[in-house]
């Protein structure tokens, strides 16, 4: 029989890591994904001895095809997947015009494209079974236009978008999808993205543990949305009712670097 398990792919660090801890210690099965794989190990060495099985699987997701060779993967591996945690993602900080083309397809082909072909392989068998759940992890950022992050910015607007839509889809279905929506977080994020000495991430960040405690929370709630954190839904709330022009410099400066 397939053994029930999560997912979570962007596994090795971050809220991805912070929250496979947090499934290990309640005894789910994993399957964690990275494209780094002696991150991946070390993360799996660290998640600590418990009573879960957890098999890693090396994958980039961001080249053609990595999702239906990981779907693959995890069906011949003999795992029934119950919870799908879309968490991998990266950004890149700079003017458009300026930045590598094809790093921004590969931003796109993570943030987007990997992440709906997931969401489709895995659904099927969720629909069947009548029971599942789907964490898609976007950002605070989905609600805005973001000059200096203008792809990062709306890639996570799709995922906010879609992820919405397929809830109201799947209702009734006994299928949940929840989208995480965080603030700044205490990741590698701003490394990747070259954002080490942007104003937004100055000052307090909220930590990728805390992080991962709400999502998990949510999650298991069956919220449709979660925005951790008091500060990161005031900013949302509030974007709501100033001119959108006054948003776009006002984000802006905010990416703007020290």
């Amino acid at each position: 029989m397939p053994k029930p398990a999560v997912l979570i792919t962007g596994a090795s660090s971050g809220i991805g890591f912070e929250l496979a801890k947090i499934f290990a210690q309640r005894g789910f099965s994993l399957v964690l994904v990275s494209h780094d794989p002696q991150k991946l190990e070390g993360a799996k060495k660290n998640i600590g001895s418990s009573s879960s099985v957890i098999i890693t699987i090396p994958k980039d997701i961001s080249q053609q095809g990595a999702a239906r060779q990981l779907y693959q993967q995890v069906h011949n591996a003999g795992f029934s997947i119950d919870i799908l945690v879309n968490n991998a993602g990266f950004g890149l900080h700079g003017v458009f015009a300026e930045q590598s083309l094809d790093r921004v397809q590969e931003m796109i082909q993570v943030n987007c494209s990997a992440l709906t072909s997931l969401a489709h392989l895995f659904l099927p068998e969720m629909l069947k079974n009548k029971n599942g759940k789907i964490l898609n992890v976007a950002s605070v950022a989905a609600f805005f236009p973001g000059p200096l992050m203008a792809t990062y910015y709306a890639s996570k607007a799709y995922v906010l978008n879609f992820s919405l839509a397929l809830a109201n889809e799947l209702r009734g279905s006994g299928v949940s999808v929840t989208t995480l929506c965080p603030g700044p977080t205490a990741t590698e994020f701003e490394k990747t993205a070259g954002m080490q000495n942007s104003k937004l991430f100055k000052g307090n960040v909220m930590s990728a543990e805390k992080v991962a405690k709400i999502a998990y929370k949510g999650l298991m709630k069956d919220k449709r949305l979660v925005i951790p954190g008091i500060k990161n839904k005031l900013l949302v709330f509030a974007a709501r009712f100033l001119p959108r022009n006054s948003v776009v410099e006002l984000v802006r400066r905010l990416q703007e670097r020290r």
